[in-house]
């Protein structure tokens, strides 16, 4: 791969860097060197959204497509080939404020003003989405896509009120056409290569990608950043030479193989979980509670899985659907289970030189019934104490299938083994599942830390096995309005 500098659109023109680290953040350079000082530096770990900005990329049918994201957490060479809107590109040439400037001065959504540009910008990214097509987003809609936006002193309630007045006001006009033009301009069919001090690649083709990982077996692999980004943020870690996978096409593909759904390592938590829920509507909650829409759009599903933290949202429903994993070493390609692929804590079966490629998941019986329940102190945008995915099939009344899975209450996420067999053959009934409950000790020795206890760990471990039976069992299953106070009647 041949070096050249990072190339990028913004503030209508195509920029270049050349002398910039390769972990060095959007947030930073264009506070520092850009000096574009609106968006701002919050946690600086994704989570409070003051920085968000909003990336553009030219989809499948060259159309400009938008998604938010958190400019403290991305290396800026992960913006080769896109474009960067920040808020300062929302007021017009002529002074004009943009309606969702305007809307948030109407309606007094804005107090000390330090995370109103990140509001400005997601509520920027929801009205590109529905205003050129001529609808308005709903305000639940609007609370969900605030939901990575953190406001400490004016309350939310005036900024969705704005969320609602933006589509009142007179609208903006949004010509895409000079960014799209940009954008082509920019698109190399060749690898991407950048250096100064450590090395940033980023190959175009699957095998491009496994042969420069067995050449680089020790490079760190590198998809949304958004827990690589903290390392180098809190931790000021050396991640030495970074691998990008978010330039092959084929990683982010969603599809059906082999009978069953292929979801590759490099398509984004928000296209995973959205395959998810289209599959199994019961799983909207969860994707919707999944960090946030920054987060989502730009992490992905194989780098939450490859990651193996023993809280991942991730790895316990996939389990529950019998999904396995795909790993890659230069022509070798071969599938696990993904309930074997965890070893210990934080450790899993990858050989050197071997990645991620994709994870699967075959056609589940029509009659499976699935459910994941996620524990956390916010509702929004936390990190769960506990979550069960469950999944179960009946014959007539008698347990023919039965999955499982909970991730924090141990050092890897795994199936609740001895619960299960506790089940696995019997009537579904309440008797057999408190039997199951109380078998869940033997499966689990949940530790103390800052978000629960161990003994509250159990407990709700137990409550929430209770609650999925009392939400499948046969006669008189309980309704999710009966049993979720986020859930409207």
């Amino acid at each position: 791969m041949s070096t050249r500098p990072i190339r990028f659109f913004h503030r209508g023109q195509i920029v270049e860097v050349a002398d910039a680290a390769p972990t060095r953040s959007v947030l930073d350079w264009l506070r520092e060197d850009a000096r574009c000082t609106g968006t701002k530096e919050g946690c600086n770990e994704g989570d409070c959204g003051a920085c968000t900005v909003v990336l553009g990329e030219l989809d499948d049918a060259g159309q400009l497509a938008l998604a938010t994201t958190n400019a403290c957490i991305q290396f800026l060479p992960t913006l080769d080939g896109k474009a960067l809107f920040t808020v300062e590109d929302l007021k017009s040439a002529q002074g004009t404020l943009h309606p969702v400037q305007q809307a948030l001065v109407d309606c007094h959504g804005s107090q000390c003003g330090f995370c109103t540009p990140g509001f400005a910008m997601s509520m920027w990214s929801v009205y590109q989405q529905h205003q050129p097509c001529g609808t308005k987003a709903t305000r639940a809609e609007m609370a969900d896509a605030l939901s990575g936006n953190l406001c400490r002193c004016t309350g939310y309630r005036p900024i969705l009120d704005a969320g609602e007045r933006m589509f009142e006001l007179p609208a903006a006009s949004f010509d895409p056409a000079p960014v799209v033009a940009a954008l082509q301009s920019l698109h190399q069919p060749m690898s991407f290569s950048y250096e100064h001090g450590a090395g940033y690649h980023a190959p175009r083709t699957l095998d491009e990608l496994a042969a420069l990982r067995e050449r680089l077996p020790q490079a760190r692999l590198l998809a949304g950043s958004t827990d690589i980004g903290l390392w180098v943020n809190k931790q000021f870690k050396d991640v030495g030479t970074l691998i990008y996978i978010g330039e092959v096409a084929e990683m982010k593909a969603i599809e059906p193989r082999d009978g069953g759904l292929w979801i590759g390592a490099a398509a984004s938590l928000e296209a995973a979980w959205g395959a998810l829920a289209a599959r199994h509507p019961s799983l909207t909650e969860v994707w919707r509670r999944f960090a946030s829409p920054p987060v989502r759009h730009a992490g992905t599903m194989g780098g939450n899985v490859a990651n193996g933290s023993p809280i991942g949202d991730s790895a316990p429903v996939l389990m529950a659907l019998d999904a396995q994993i795909e790993l890659r070493r230069g022509e070798r390609v071969r599938r696990l289970p993904l309930t074997e692929f965890y070893v210990d804590y934080m450790k899993n079966k990858l050989e050197p030189g071997e990645f991620v490629q994709a994870l699967w998941l075959p056609e589940l019986p029509a009659q499976r019934l699935v459910r994941a329940y996620k524990i956390s102190k916010r509702f929004d945008c936390d990190i769960s104490a506990l979550l069960l995915a469950a999944s179960i099939e009946l014959d007539g009344d008698v347990v023919k299938t039965i999955r499982l899975a909970y991730g924090g209450m141990a050092a890897i996420v795994k199936r609740a083994a001895a619960a299960e067999a506790a089940l696995l053959g019997k009537p579904w009934t309440e008797a057999n599942v408190a039997a199951a409950m109380q078998a869940l000790a033997k499966d689990f020795k949940p530790l103390t830390d800052m978000r629960a206890s161990a003994a509250y760990r159990a407990q709700v471990a137990q409550n929430l096995l209770q609650r999925f039976w009392l939400e499948t069992r046969r006669d008189a299953p309980l309704a999710a309005a009966q049993v979720n106070v986020f859930v409207a009647a």
